[in-house]
């Protein structure tokens, strides 16, 4: 009986028509995943068509924005100036300084936001430093000067709007390097807890037109946008000093940059959360435009530091050292006329003696080797570049 059910051909057809069946289902379910995957594929070729057919949009920037709803703009590139509605919605987003993006016929589509060279982003710290005023041996004056024309407007505005003075628009340190000029810089902005945006005034001597102003407009965006922060230039003297009309190109152009950075100076109000921080060591070869009252208000010298705070220094840079028997007194005695950089270097030079040795301990005579290594090296700088 089992036999002729296995055998009966009405069956058998039955079991190929469902093995077509599947056969047919799983070419179908095949055929599905593949035109899925072109429809995706042609999906992404109208994308990138339409793209290529869409005309580009310009750069602009915002002036002003007027009492009826119109919006001034400026054109970047060809500084191109006109006036054109805004919707209300985007219209509200909007405020002098905004960069957007316009179309041919001059609405604006979008806003593109702050977008700053590159050159200009690696200068600004994504931390404030790490320097603290305990690290800073001596100076204790000229601290005080800085933190009061520095970090009490940014942390205690109160007081100044209390008894009505403004504080100093900027401060200049000047002195032989190695004093501390920069420490100090780096000290304020970790105290107020400030964006620290520190640059050379040598980034700012570009060889094109225009490129250094740029790059000073710039840097004070990204300072007003990172309020508060303390702008810090150092080697001023490489864009400021004093102007000569000598002809050549270089000149003019160091000059544009130097008048651009005079400009920025005076458009920062005094009680801003920005304040502008400097450091030469040829105060001599400045322009006057540039420390008249108003731009540089207070200029502070960081002199060499004295016994006691040689003494001070020492103990801040061998507060880590293993040291066996050493008079850092009589070290400070025999460092007349150094620096902070100087000494940081002896104390380092010991500790590199004493590995050299195998010591555990670093020792007196290795503290004597330092300063007399350190002090002829800075003798022969001194008679190699007098």
């Amino acid at each position: 009986m089992e036999e002729s059910v296995i055998n009966n051909p009405a069956n058998e057809g039955e079991l190929k028509l469902k093995l077509r069946v599947q056969e047919v289902e799983a070419q179908l379910l095949e055929l599905k995943i593949k035109n899925d995957e072109l429809l995706r594929d042609n999906t992404q070729i109208k994308r990138e068509n339409a793209q290529l057919k869409r005309m580009p949009l310009f750069i602009a920037v915002v002036i002003d924005i007027l009492e009826n709803g119109e919006v001034y703009l400026r054109q970047q590139g060809n500084n191109q100036e006109y006036l054109t509605h805004v919707g209300a919605e985007l219209g509200k987003e909007l405020k002098p300084g905004t960069r957007v993006a316009v179309n041919n016929a001059l609405s604006i589509v979008k806003i593109v936001g702050s977008v700053f060279d590159s050159r200009v982003r690696v200068m600004e710290l994504d931390e404030s430093p790490s320097i603290t005023f305990k690290q800073i041996g001596g100076l204790q004056k000229e601290i005080e000067e800085v933190r009061e024309s520095v970090e009490y407007p940014l942390t205690k505005p109160h007081i100044f709007e209390k008894i009505g003075v403004e504080p100093p628009k900027g401060i200049l340190l000047y002195g032989p390097p190695g004093t501390g000029k920069t420490l100090i810089a780096k000290a304020v902005a970790h105290q107020a807890k400030a964006t620290f945006i520190r640059m050379s005034g040598s980034e700012l001597v570009h060889k094109y037109i225009g490129e250094g102003a740029q790059l000073v407009r710039e840097l004070f965006s990204l300072a007003r946008e990172r309020a508060p922060s303390i702008v810090f230039i150092d080697e001023i003297d490489a864009v400021g000093s004093t102007r000569t009309n000598d002809g050549t190109s270089g000149s003019a152009e160091v000059q544009r940059t130097l008048m651009q950075l005079l400009a920025e100076m005076d458009g920062f109000n005094n009680r801003g959360d920005v304040r502008i921080m400097a450091a030469t060591n040829r105060v001599d070869m400045l322009d006057p435009a540039l420390l008249r009252p108003g731009r540089f208000d207070r200029i502070i010298e960081i002199p060499l530091p004295d016994r006691d705070a040689r003494l001070e220094i020492l103990r801040i840079h061998s507060a880590k050292l293993s040291l066996a028997g050493v008079s850092l007194e009589e070290i400070a005695d025999q460092t007349d006329e150094t620096t902070g950089a100087e000494l940081q270097a002896i104390c380092r030079e010991a500790g590199m003696i004493a590995v050299r040795k195998e010591a555990d301990v670093i020792g007196s005579e290795d503290f004597h080797a330092a300063v007399r290594k350190v002090m002829m090296e800075t003798e022969f700088d001194s008679r190699m570049y007098s």
